[in-house]
């Protein structure tokens, strides 16, 4: 298989006109916009891509084989563009760029979800709807046509998995037959309701699309259910994970490393939060929200504090072009789709003049749920909004460097958001609010329990039903969040690690930084370069911050 990648990739070198000439921006424009067709849709959200209008999503095996054709034709063309005398910034962006090819080689001939995991392709039928619901009203005429066009290709992603599926798992056909329960009934909700954001003949469209989607997904769950005979084993094993946490996320540490490294930040966040009890006595807890309207107004207006808060403590630079995060009630037509991923929009490369929004549920009174918006806002708001995913996406996606603006790994996003929210209470933002700061700390006691999570099922030393059940118990929090949290790190390994090591990466960064710059450190400058950068691997902001390549993982080319 290797040997006929490279051959193919020389063919299609030797017909390419304009590669002798070409630069690393150009290879990086082009590798793109293939990448906006050919990147499978997936429940995370800091994925999220524009994709073109006319985009057709086609998982047969002759795609497949055909997206495998093309990757050896940019590899070859890459390898070409290599110049080790480059200036570091250019040198940065090669490995970035390595990463990303790195990343499509894991998805296609590595990972393999596509031959392994039926909800790969539930992912590629209701979460690629599920997108284009997520915006706020109104609903463009080209939006309206991708919600219809994406219906339509239900049946032949469907036919195109069971050719595929050759390999399934147990775990991963279980997750995928629970995804799709009452789905003929979800379907119809979300197509009744969002109708009347539709013009005639789009609403026409969709009506008539929708019996063959939901006869195609019907009849998939329906053969999922009588497979017999399937292998229990989901882990990816010990080999592949390392590739993933080299070539892809670009992260210097072994998997015991990790476990180590979370382990003690478990054993400190739980100190603190011992602490913190202590500290708060017979404090009144927090009450909850009367309404989602007082919940929206409480956001908005807490929104607006943060970012003031961050300009006059001098944390980070707050553009006078940023647009606001938002919160409002989930519609009618997302919640049958809530499953397909986080329920928000963080806009987008060409939507910078739009807000980002996320959708909540009316508050409830009693027992919260593990994220407890509905007590106060700003923990979520910090993670998700700013200074978290929103407002550092945002800053990505303005980068002068065309790049950069782009997604490649996990690691540097989540750690920023993860860490946005310890630094915001460390840097006094719930100095009255004592309650809030031990939300902060369950946060933390998740987000180090994730590692240990996210590494043993890779190396099979957790199956994802004992996954659920530790999550449970340990964190805790309730079983369908359990469930949520370990179908997403099942199915996606070294995602659920990217919290704890990316925010560790960050606060060793800061540290050296601090060291080598001594009187000259500012904590202004060093956040407004880690933000601007916010898609880049931390070991690859280290090299081009401080002149040390020693964490950025050697390349290896397939």
């Amino acid at each position: 298989m290797q040997g006929l990648r490279v051959v193919a990739g020389l063919l299609l070198l030797i017909f390419c006109t304009e590669c002798k000439a070409e630069t690393l921006q150009d290879f990086a424009k082009e590798f793109w916009a293939w990448r906006a067709r050919e990147q499978p849709f997936s429940a995370d959200d800091i994925p999220r891509i524009d994709r073109p209008a006319d985009m057709k999503i086609d998982w047969s095996p002759a795609a497949i084989e055909r997206d495998r054709l093309e990757l050896a034709g940019f590899e070859v063309r890459f390898a070409r563009l290599a110049d080790a005398s480059a200036p570091v910034a250019r040198l940065v962006d090669y490995r970035l760029m390595g990463s990303a090819l790195a990343r499509v080689h894991w998805e296609l001939d590595i990972d393999k979800r596509w031959q392994r995991d039926p909800s790969f392709y539930v992912d590629q039928t209701l979460g690629a709807i599920y997108l284009p619901l997520l915006p706020p009203p109104p609903f463009e005429v080209e939006r309206q046509s991708v919600l219809v066009a994406r219906m339509r290709s239900f049946p032949e992603t469907v036919k195109a998995a069971k050719a595929n599926l050759t390999d399934m798992r147990q775990p991963f056909v279980d997750l995928a037959t629970g995804d799709l329960d009452r789905i003929g009934e979800r379907l119809g909700t979300v197509v009744t309701e969002v109708k009347p954001k539709l013009d005639a003949e789009h609403r026409r469209a969709l009506e008539a699309a929708l019996p063959g989607a939901v006869k195609a997904l019907e009849e998939y769950r329906a053969w999922l259910l009588v497979q017999k005979g399937l292998k229990q084993e989901t882990a990816i094993g010990r080999e592949n994970y390392l590739y993933f946490l080299r070539q892809v996320a670009l992260v210097p540490y072994t998997p015991e490393e990790m476990v180590l490294m979370s382990r003690q930040e478990l054993d400190r966040t739980m100190a603190f939060s011992a602490y913190e009890a202590a500290r708060n006595g017979e404090l009144a807890p927090l009450p909850v929200f009367k309404s989602v309207d007082e919940q929206m107004q409480r956001e908005e207006r807490d929104e607006v504090a943060i970012r003031a808060y961050m300009e006059s403590h001098h944390i980070l630079t707050v553009p006078k072009w940023m647009m606001h995060y938002r919160n409002f009630e989930v519609p009618a037509y997302v919640k049958p789709l809530q499953g397909m991923g986080p329920a928000d929009d963080l806009t987008s490369p060409t939507r910078l003049t739009q807000n980002g929004t996320s959708y909540i549920s009316a508050p409830k009174p009693g027992p919260q749920g593990f994220f407890a918006t509905s007590l106060d806002p700003r923990p979520i708001i910090l993670h998700e909004g700013v200074p978290g995913h929103y407002f550092q996406e945002s800053l990505d996606f303005a980068n002068a460097d065309a790049i950069r603006r782009h997604y490649y790994d996990s690691g540097p996003n989540e750690g920023i958001g993860f860490y946005s929210e310890e630094m915001m209470m460390v840097a006094g933002l719930f100095d009255q609010e004592p309650r809030t700061r031990q939300l902060i700390y369950n946060f933390m006691k998740l987000r180090s329990l994730r590692v240990g999570v996210d590494v043993k099922l890779a190396l099979g030393e957790f199956t994802p039903a004992q996954a659920m059940d530790y999550l449970s118990k340990t964190v805790p929090m309730s079983m369908g969040t359990a469930r949520g949290e370990v179908a997403l790190f099942a199915s996606a390994p070294g995602q659920a690690i990217t919290y704890q090591i990316g925010k560790l990466q960050i606060m060793k960064l800061l540290a050296d930084a601090r060291l080598k710059q001594g009187s000259a450190f500012l904590l202004l400058t060093f956040h407004d370069f880690v933000w601007a950068n916010g898609n880049v691997p931390l070991s690859l902001q280290r090299w081009e911050l401080l002149g040390d390549a020693s964490e950025v993982p050697a390349l290896k080319l397939q």
